[in-house]
């Protein structure tokens, strides 16, 4: 039969079930003919699409690239992908479910539900394709549902990149035009369509722009547009208490969305037992390890907004002075002297057995009751204000039309919440930072200075956001991720106060463990549990110092070997073949 069952099940485990469907018939009585004719109807069938959504993998985006270090490196930072066989993200059954969805929505009587649930699946539909798209490039667009037999669809050819956006644009558009407009932290409302909308522009315009194709303005402007309608005509903004040294923090380890920023969360509840793993992650030693990398920890300005990297001999700086007086947003992703759990008073030094770098992440992390094995429950952002403001500040950098109040409109408001000083337009674009010259090589023209601050910006906000890998593709940067690998300086063996109490947290040895070891304090094999290079950085994979990225071929995954087997009509990725 052609309808699915299995998309009308409630899904509790995302957004829970409201007292009214336990009176829905049974399964086995819905049909073609019964079902779709009450907006109770519609709200159950696009509740399956939700599961689009990403859960644990908000993080995704960091991990496998040059974000998040943990002990096995990701096969595009080591690249070694290979062809799959099948799979490989080459999978279309929630498009079938959306196409369907939207040929027979029109049979409610509803049309206030027709319009907003109609909304929600051409949101779906959208987001569906530009995971396709940033996945793929080109690859075959269908607007309908197509039988097992219907040949000519099922081979049919990829659609060009231009296609495809402008597809996904209009489907937003619609969306846009159709869904309701509410602050709903699990749901998709119009808001949510503006803030993906915002994304997909900015992300197909630069990927346009560092490659040379026409149209890229297009783009770049429409993200302009979908941005400052938010900025200007929403609800949201950037959750604040006035407390600079905490609230950057408390967005994210809050069990319940801050709905004052986040336009779209996915929620985490014990009530239905739906959890995460990054207390767990972050925490313990026996599970990956991850770490901030030391590039990244250099990024962080001084907190008088001058550059960290400006300082003399600034990577043979030790822990305690290197964290000292930086952006606040550092000490509020990693460990770093004073802090403290969730819920807790004691202060906690890095635990160098929890992170490859030594610089252990903090974002996310709640009260230790959540510590054991997928039991965390704060809600993870899926699109939020914050983004929408660095995108609206990027978009207008690449077109060359950023003004400084453009700045102050938007990325300053981030700023602001943990007291950072205003980003300068013309001192940027008159002194462009080497250090991020270095990183992305490829950035020019009279905006050049600008563009790289706001790069900086991004990827300390948006951290652990699911944003690096998909940003350094977009902006053909890849050589970024080949940079060395290194974490926390030290002088070499002996003891070291990590928390500036007065007392080693850390001994580094050589040879035989020292005899007398304090309890609490950490004693860490130099060359066996713990490797430097030759300046005394932590290398956190000395086995994948030789990293390469292929120019040709790693922005793009390969399409499934069967995939091309059983339609000649597709071809595959370029260097893939």
């Amino acid at each position: 039969m052609k309808f699915k069952y299995t998309i009308l099940i409630c899904i509790l485990l995302l957004v829970g079930c409201s007292d009214d469907y336990l009176d829905k018939e049974p399964l086995s009585d819905v049909t073609e003919n019964n079902f779709f004719l009450k907006a109770s109807d519609l709200q159950l069938y696009t509740n399956g699409f939700y599961r689009m959504l990403p859960s644990t993998s908000i993080y995704d985006g960091d991990a496998v690239a040059d974000n998040i270090v943990s002990t096995t490196l990701s096969e595009e930072m080591r690249g070694a992908r290979t062809i799959p066989t099948t799979g490989g993200g080459w999978d279309w059954a929630y498009l079938r479910d959306i196409n369907y969805f939207i040929e027979n929505y029109e049979k409610c009587e509803d049309e206030s539900a027709k319009l907003h649930y109609s909304g929600v699946a051409y949101f779906f539909r959208a987001y569906f394709y530009f995971q396709k798209l940033q996945r793929f490039g080109e690859v075959p667009y269908y607007e309908t549902t197509i039988s097992a037999d219907d040949m000519e669809s099922l081979q049919a050819p990829r659609e060009s990149r231009q296609f495809i956006t402008d597809r996904i644009l209009e489907d937003l558009d619609r969306a846009i035009a159709n869904l309701n407009e509410e602050v709903q932290a699990y749901r998709i409302t119009k808001y949510s369509a503006l803030a993906l909308k915002s994304r997909v522009a900015l992300y197909e315009g630069t990927f346009g722009k560092y490659r040379n194709l026409p149209g890229f303005e297009t783009y770049l402007n429409a993200s302009v547009d979908a941005s400052l309608e938010l900025m200007e005509n929403s609800p949201y903004g950037v959750y604040s208490t006035g407390s600079t040294g905490t609230d950057y923090m408390n967005l994210f380890n809050s069990q319940d969305a801050q709905t004052s920023e986040m336009i779209l969360s996915r929620q985490f509840t014990q009530t239905v037992a739906v959890d995460h793993n990054v207390n767990y992650y972050t925490t313990t030693s026996s599970y990956g390890r991850p770490g901030m990398p030391k590039d990244l920890v250099n990024s962080y300005l001084m907190a008088d907004g001058s550059r960290f990297t400006d300082l003399p001999n600034y990577n043979q700086i030790f822990f305690t002075d290197e964290v000292a007086d930086r952006d606040p947003r550092l000490s509020q992703t990693v460990r770093t002297p004073g802090y403290t759990r969730k819920g807790e008073a004691m202060e906690l030094a890095p635990n160098l057995g929890a992170t490859m770098t030594g610089y252990q992440l903090i974002k996310y992390v709640s009260e230790p009751v959540y510590d054991t094995y997928d039991e965390s429950i704060s809600d993870l952002p899926v699109l939020r204000f914050g983004e929408v403001l660095l995108n609206f500040a990027e978009a207008k950098a690449e077109l060359g039309t950023l003004s400084q109040a453009d700045l102050d409109a938007s990325v300053q408001l981030l700023r602001n919440r943990v007291g950072m000083p205003a980003m300068s337009l013309d001192d940027a674009n008159s002194n462009p930072d080497a250090f991020l010259e270095d990183q992305y090589p490829n950035v020019s023209g009279a905006n050049k200075g600008v563009i790289l601050e706001i790069r900086r910006e991004r990827r300390i906000e948006l951290y652990m956001e699911n944003h690096r890998w998909n940003d350094v593709v977009r902006w053909k940067a890849g050589q970024a991720l080949t940079k060395p690998l290194r974490g926390l300086y030290f002088p070499g063996a002996g003891e070291y106060d990590m928390d500036s109490d007065g007392n080693a947290d850390v001994v580094l040895f050589e040879g035989d463990e020292p005899e007398g070891q304090v309890q609490g304090v950490q004693y860490i094999k130099i060359g066996s549990d713990i490797f430097f290079d030759a300046d005394n950085l932590i290398d956190p994979q000395p086995d994948f110092n030789n990293r390469m990225f292929d120019e040709e071929r790693d922005y793009l995954y390969p399409l499934p070997r069967v995939e091309l087997q059983l339609n000649p009509n597709l071809t595959q990725n370029p260097g893939w073949e």
